[in-house]
């Protein structure tokens, strides 16, 4: 038996239609909890974006001896190179030092004059894949001969990581309640639609309409479900993003802008939570018609 597309889209806005507020309740979960889920999201791409931009976007200074030998800055150069950790990196020479400290110390004339530029020494200045990769990388570029010291805010760096995690793990285990919650309300709201039918479903199969054409409205309309459900956790996103951004510009906390992800990268979470949305609205659905199908 084929299946027409206007009986499927009829059959589906009358299930929606009839168990509306249980189909209010079921996309307003789904909303919630995808917005969580979202927001877990764009806070970790986020924290990665605000570290990787960190002290102008180094996050580690190797400080080489003041008399190392070229051999000995390449060799640090090479091992930089090979790191799979490191992102990028530049080399700073005794006088691009020595310019960078007149600068920095211009209303201190007296330090300056007693500084030269031999007693300055070169330094790479690096910038990382992953910030918690900074003691790893700085561990291995240490045991390099002609390697003064490794400058990072290890500290700062760890407890940042640590705040967020802790608030991600938080987040993302509330969205997993309230993602199972949508599951069931939209299996329950399925179920409701199928007892008020089953006589009409009875009648269907012993006329020998098949499983799937009783089944697809019922899983249709969980997919409409859990798509809307996405698509208001979609747009909480976008304002979301748009009050944080707002709110360091009004408050000028210019080292948390890099926290705002930008429109093209907030752009794949959102795809990403409308994809978990249309899933969790076809896998309520999907339990709940086989149960009642016995198929």
């Amino acid at each position: 038996m084929g299946i027409p597309l206007g009986y499927v889209v009829r059959q589906t806005l009358a299930n929606l239609w009839r168990n509306r507020l249980m189909t209010l309740a079921a996309v307003l979960t789904a909303a919630v909890s995808l917005s969580l889920v979202g927001g877990a999201l764009l806070l970790r791409q986020g924290v990665n974006r605000a570290a990787g931009v960190w002290r102008g976007g180094v996050e580690m200074v190797v400080f080489m001896q003041p008399n190392a030998t070229a051999a000995e800055i390449a060799k640090a150069g090479s091992a930089l190179s090979a790191n799979p950790n490191v992102a990028r990196y530049h080399y700073v020479n005794q006088a691009r030092s020595y310019a960078q400290f007149k600068q920095m110390f211009a209303s201190q004339p007296q330090m300056v004059a007693n500084v030269s530029q031999s007693d300055l020494p070169p330094s790479f200045r690096v910038v990382l894949h992953n910030a918690a990769q900074d003691a790893v990388v700085g561990g291995a570029v240490a045991k390099i001969s002609g390697v003064k010291k490794v400058e990072y805010n290890q500290a700062g760096v760890k407890a940042m990581l640590e705040v967020t995690s802790v608030v991600q793990k938080v987040a993302l285990g509330v969205a997993a309640v309230l993602l199972l919650s949508a599951v069931v309300l939209i299996l329950n709201t399925i179920r409701v639609a199928i007892f008020g039918r089953r006589r009409e479903v009875a009648v269907m199969k012993l006329v020998g309409a098949t499983n799937w054409f009783i089944r697809l409205p019922f899983m249709l309309e969980g997919l409409i479900e859990g798509m809307a459900g996405s698509l208001i956790a979609a747009g909480v996103l976008v304002l979301m993003r748009s009050a944080v951004g707002s709110l360091i510009a009004r408050f000028k906390v210019g080292v948390l802008s890099s926290v705002v992800v930008p429109a093209s990268e907030a752009l794949s979470t959102q795809l990403l939570i409308v994809g978990i949305g249309a899933a969790v609205g076809l896998i309520g659905s999907a339990f709940a018609v086989r149960r009642f199908l016995d198929v």
